[in-house]
């Protein structure tokens, strides 16, 4: 099985060509194509680890739009001072498609 470690963010992600991964909100559009680069690929076995990037090796992924994360809650809260604040926050992604790994 072939498949790469690429960064978006400052964060990793495996990405396996045919499927779907979340990243932090990019800029592009649906339908608009991205090319990332590797860290790291691995073609049946055969691992390829790159200093930082693996030379000439691009990840290839179409933008399927945007997405929202369910919604996390901060509550701070002092006893017995009164002090009470609530604030939600949604996180939004960009769901790539990994068409290949070239």
């Amino acid at each position: 099985m072939k498949y790469a470690i690429v960064e978006s963010g400052g964060k990793q992600y495996k990405a396996v060509p045919g499927s779907v991964i979340e990243v932090d909100r990019l800029p592009q559009q649906p339908g608009e194509s991205i090319q990332l680069d590797a860290l790291l690929v691995s073609d049946d076995g055969k691992v390829d680890v790159g200093t930082p990037l693996v030379a000439g090796t691009k990840v290839s992924a179409s933008v399927l739009g945007e997405v929202k994360a369910s919604k996390v809650l901060v509550f701070k809260y002092k006893p017995k001072e009164r002090y009470r604040r609530k604030q939600g926050h949604r996180q939004r992604y960009t769901r790539l498609k990994i068409e290949s790994i070239e």
